[in-house]
């Protein structure tokens, strides 16, 4: 992941995003993951209602007891899960620079395995590369 994040960066320096002339319509797909936490959480009350492409927002959760670079994720002000911890550091890193990051659910699927319910995307949208902050 922190190549990828690498590759990302050096992309989007090329293009001149960060700078206020950026006009780039296009996204870079970062990650894409299981939720985990699904079965604690909203999930279960709100499963019906979700669907492949819905919005989430990613809430960093710095003061998190169990992992200081805990990203909540949220579905339409309900809490669905988090981003798994193994796979975390870097879109931490990114929200606490201020880059603007897009998520939505990328799959459903019915199933006894909370782990394989539901799986997301996490987007870096070059569509606004002039509001981005580079580390």
């Amino acid at each position: 992941m922190k190549g990828l994040v690498r590759f990302v960066w050096a992309w989007a320096a090329c293009l001149g995003i960060g700078s206020a002339s950026a006009q780039v319509t296009a996204h870079i797909l970062l990650q894409d993951s299981p939720l985990a936490g699904f079965q604690y959480h909203a999930g279960r009350a709100v499963w019906p209602q979700l669907r492949v492409g819905d919005a989430l927002a990613l809430v960093r959760e710095p003061d998190n007891p169990h992992d200081p670079r805990a990203v909540r994720i949220d579905w339409q002000g309900r809490t669905l899960g988090y981003v798994p911890r193994r796979e975390n550091a870097d879109v931490a890193r990114l929200l606490d620079n201020g880059q603007p990051l897009e998520a939505r659910i990328s799959r459903l699927a019915e199933g006894r395995d909370p782990w394989s319910r539901v799986r997301f995307e996490i987007r870096l949208d070059v569509n606004r590369g002039n509001q981005g902050v580079m580390p």
